[in-house]
Order: structure tokens, then C-alpha cells, then sequence
């Protein structure tokens, strides 16, 4: 993620956080199965994403965490954040749409980060569901995990 974006993305949901709170870690991401639903590839390859997408979409809805595409899964030292993002016409995000939904980190029971072919998958254990996303390569969504077991200890 670039730099500049980096700012921009703490400035503009600094507002939509609690006064005492503050974002830790964040990722761009998307369902799991939202790329392969988008790529080429031919009929089969996009159906088995969107039914990839689908079920992650059901399982966060299960879990009480709306997701939206694109978003910003975001950790602060209370919750769990899941943030809609506007995005430039390559596909760069370049602004904060608002806060769609959070989850306190008492309720999260795990956030994992597992790489594979060009991105990663993180999944996050969630009030007895699970939700699955997927990230870029250039998205540190170990870094995200790490922070959450820092903010789960210290909670």
C-alpha cells in the first residue's frame, strides 16, 4: 500500500473511531473467491468464485460482520473493523466510504494469515463462524494477525 494512501486512509477514519481508539493494522481485502469470481478464465472458473464469495459473504453475515468490496479490514485495540473503500479506475483504493461494521475483540477468536499463489487468505474465527477473505501480495496481512494476538493479550 502506498504511503500517501497509508495517511489518508488513518485521517479519514479517525472520525469514525471511538476517542480512545486507534487503528493498529489494516489491510485492503475482499471476500474469498471475489477475484477468481472476476478474473477470466471462462464460465466455470467465475462460477466457483462467485460460490466462494458467496459462502464467505454467508459466513461473516452468520458471524454478525457485514463485508463489503472493496473494503478495509482494520484492527484497533477494541474491535475489529471492516471499512468500504472507493477505488480509482485501476482498482487502487483512494478513499474511505465509511465504517460498515465492527465487531468488539472479545467476540474475535482468531485472525490467520496463510499465503497463496500471488496473495493470501486471512480468516478470522468469529462469534462461532468463520469468515474468509483474500488479499494482494503487497498487503501485510501477517502483520494484521500479529497485532491482533499483541491486542488480544493486552485486552
Amino acid at each position: 500500500m502506498s504511503s500517501d494512501f497509508e495517511v489518508q486512509f488513518r485521517e479519514q477514519t479517525r472520525s469514525l473511531l471511538d476517542p480512545d481508539e486507534e487503528i493498529l493494522a489494516w489491510v485492503v481485502a475482499q471476500p474469498r473467491g471475489t477475484g477468481v469470481s472476476r478474473g477470466g478464465g471462462g464460465l466455470a472458473p467465475q462460477a466457483i468464485g462467485g460460490a466462494w464469495a458467496k459462502k464467505s459473504r454467508g459466513g461473516a453475515e452468520d458471524a454478525g460482520l457485514e463485508l463489503t468490496t472493496p473494503m478495509a479490514l482494520a484492527l484497533s485495540q477494541k474491535r475489529l473493523l471492516v471499512f468500504g473503500l472507493e477505488t480509482s479506475a485501476m482498482g487502487k483504493p483512494k478513499g474511505v466510504k465509511g465504517l460498515v461494521s465492527s465487531a468488539p475483540l472479545a467476540e474475535v477468536d482468531s485472525i490467520s494469515a496463510k499465503r497463496l499463489l500471488l496473495g493470501k487468505t486471512i480468516a478470522v474465527a468469529l462469534r462461532g463462524g468463520e469468515v474468509k477473505l483474500e488479499v494482494g501480495a503487497g498487503q501485510d496481512a501477517k502483520g494484521l494477525a500479529t497485532q491482533f494476538e499483541r491486542a488480544k493479550a493486552t485486552a
